[in-house]
């Protein structure tokens, strides 16, 4: 199996190259910041790409050229962004996901099964997230995974209810909205909190990330699941079989 990563010089793609030895995988290569996908997509069975948001759509004709399934990991996409990946897996394999930990991964799979459970007419959901200083884009990818757990466990969409930032005289918090708060400090490397609160109780669901590295292993772990698997549009509960 030859795995190719984009972004092999930063903080996720050290760790990643150790994680494919770890598994006992071939590197096909990488890139750096500016590199040109292509030539690593077509040496590659499987890409994971931790990039940033703007080379997406390049990224996305390049594995689709190629035929060479796609690890997403990239966080802050806008709208033409995720177009061009739900293109791309009309011809390949592309597991796309907020964050790769088991853990949040479960912690996603609660999310949407407690709101289903939990009115929003009786409580409102509010979602908390916090990370190192040098993150470019807020709320955080898993943040947004979180929302849209809920909001699908609520028969919504996010985009109607999602609420964030909120400044100066707001007025009273509306019913049904998901609210968002993003803290930026230190190197935190992930913390995120769902609360549903009730007039008479309170429901916190929390991780906390300490190492990137569950990150890196858990997309190597995808990885090697989505080289298997025909076109379509996956994500990690699919890696990890919860349906």
């Amino acid at each position: 199996m030859r795995i190719g990563i984009a972004g092999i010089s930063g903080r996720m793609g050290r760790l990643l190259v150790e994680e494919v030895a770890a598994a006992g995988a071939d590197m096909a290569g990488g890139t750096r910041r500016g590199d040109d996908l292509g030539p690593v997509a077509a040496a590659s069975d499987v890409v994971i790409d931790f990039t940033r948001a703007e080379a997406v759509q390049a990224h996305a004709a390049a594995l689709a050229d190629s035929v060479t399934a796609w690890v997403l990991g990239t966080s802050g996409l806008s709208a033409a962004d995720e177009m061009a990946v739900a293109e791309a897996s009309k011809r390949i394999a592309v597991v796309y996901a907020a964050n790769f930990s088991p853990g949040v991964t479960l912690v996603l799979a609660l999310a949407e099964r407690m709101a289903a459970a939990l009115p929003a007419a009786q409580y409102d959901a509010e979602i908390v997230e916090m990370h190192h200083r040098q993150k470019v884009d807020a709320p955080s990818g898993t943040a947004i995974g979180l929302g849209r757990a809920v909001a699908t466990g609520r028969g919504v969409d996010l985009a109607d209810v999602m609420q964030s930032g909120r400044d100066g005289h707001t007025g009273p918090r509306e019913m049904g909205t998901i609210g968002f708060a993003a803290l930026r400090g230190g190197q935190v490397v992930g913390e995120h909190s769902l609360l549903f609160a009730g007039a008479d109780e309170h429901i916190i669901l929390t991780h906390k990330a300490f190492d990137r590295r569950t990150f890196a292993s858990g997309a190597v772990r995808a990885a090697l699941w989505a080289s298997t698997q025909p076109p379509g549009l996956y994500a990690m509960r699919d890696v990890l079989g919860l349906h």
